[in-house]
């Protein structure tokens, strides 16, 4: 059910993280469980079932199989990396998950924990080959630490580059759901320029950042799933950005 919701810039969302990640909440392990469990409901919407399985249709009339849902996950430097590292820990035990890594720079404890769970790692030459034949991909390049200037370089222009081309050429490819904010989409202003995956869905976290329904947010955003990781106490004296309406609201797991 939809909700209407205050947004808020990406540094009154900082500052309402500071004193939960000072105490020690794992902030980003309740985070990933609950994009684990938005991506989770995405395989079994009708869009993505249609999706995989005309992938897998050669394949099943030769062979009957149970469907198993391919999962790219596009993973950056920071902690929205670490987000998408640890929500395919979780995903594989019901997917196929890979992991692109666009940086040099990563968040070594959730790629050890991915990995552990059979994530495999891929470079962009085989995902550039295969992107049609993953469900979803997951786009976790990016997140609100790049509020000063959001726009992809380097390897993750590249690889969003690469598959945003492959989307333009049409045909069947992949949902796009996007981590807290569609990379390179500034998180206040909404400003973004060509190399951003459109999200299907954007799944983001404690409140709904203010670039997501100005500027280019509506175009790229997709529908917003809200997640609660416990920021509303210190979001409740702070004066709003503006609106949004949501999808839906979702509670992240505590334990």
């Amino acid at each position: 059910m939809s909700a209407r919701v205050p947004t808020f810039t990406a540094e009154q969302v900082r500052a309402a993280e500071r004193p939960l990640l000072d105490a020690g909440v794992p902030l980003m392990q309740r985070a990933a469980a609950a994009l684990a469990d938005v991506v989770r409901a995405e395989l079994a919407t009708p869009e993505t079932v249609v999706t995989l399985t005309g992938v897998l249709e050669p394949v099943i009339r030769e062979t009957p199989v149970a469907l198993r849902p391919r999962v790219l996950v596009l993973v950056g430097s920071g902690d929205n990396g670490g987000d998408a590292l640890y929500a395919a820990a979780h995903l594989s035990r019901i997917a196929d998950v890979d992991a692109l890594l666009v940086s040099e720079r990563f968040h070594v404890t959730a790629l050890a924990t991915a990995v552990a769970a059979g994530v495999r790692r891929v470079d962009l030459p085989e995902v550039d080959d295969a992107v049609r034949h993953y469900a979803l991909v997951v786009d976790g390049i990016l997140g609100i630490g790049a509020a000063s200037d959001p726009a992809l370089r380097g390897r993750a222009r590249g690889a969003v580059t690469a598959i945003r081309d492959d989307l333009r050429r049409g045909g069947r490819m992949p949902r796009i759901i996007a981590v807290d904010i569609p990379s390179g989409l500034h998180p206040d202003t909404g400003v973004a320029d060509d190399a951003v995956l459109a999200a299907s869905v954007t799944v983001t976290f404690g409140a709904v950042k203010a670039g997501l329904v100005t500027g280019r947010g509506p175009e790229l955003a997709g529908d917003i799933v809200l997640v609660d990781i416990g920021l509303g106490p210190a979001l409740e004296s702070v004066e709003p950005a503006g609106e949004a309406s949501v999808l839906r609201i979702v509670t992240a797991p505590t334990d």
